[in-house]
């Protein structure tokens, strides 16, 4: 019996937690390039949670998608930030649900025991910036993948 290959893999829905600073950037790096509308955040205090349904670029599948000469593909996610304390923004319009977003990239600023910032910051200067307790992180793709509109990659000219 042979071992099995990545490639022998069901390529399924994401579904990752980050619960340590060296997680954080693998997450940042699956929403890169990820858009939302503002409305599409929300903040529940009593519950100390922070979500927003954006759509993910599906970088995974990146290099498949080009050398298949496919389309690429963009899929519903559910960002879920748990233990937030607080939660500021920057650069968005509270009064504007339908402002399209953009995020570049998520980062932990570390605090004691546990605690720390994370931010997810914005194209265009925006940013939300939230304090937790502890670090608690879930992506989770929700649809199906589907064919990216722009039917381009993301380029930032690097």
């Amino acid at each position: 019996m042979a071992d099995a290959r990545f490639s022998d893999g069901e390529d399924g829905p994401l579904r990752l937690i980050a619960q340590e600073a060296a997680d954080v950037p693998v997450l940042s790096a699956l929403v890169q390039d990820a858009v939302l509308e503002a409305g599409e955040m929300r903040y529940d205090r009593r519950r100390r949670r922070f979500a927003a349904l954006v759509n993910r670029f599906r970088w995974e599948d990146r290099a498949e998608a080009a050398r298949e000469n496919r389309p690429y593909e963009r899929v519903r996610s559910l960002l879920t930030i748990e233990d937030v304390l607080a939660a500021r923004v920057m650069g968005i319009d509270p009064g504007r649900k339908d402002q399209v977003l953009s995020i570049l990239s998520l980062s932990w600023e570390p605090g004691t025991e546990g605690a720390g910032r994370l931010v997810l910051i914005l194209a265009g200067d925006g940013a939300v910036a939230l304090e937790l307790e502890a670090l608690e992180i879930r992506l989770e793709d929700v649809t199906r993948p589907y064919a990216a509109p722009s039917r381009h990659a993301p380029d930032h000219g690097i």
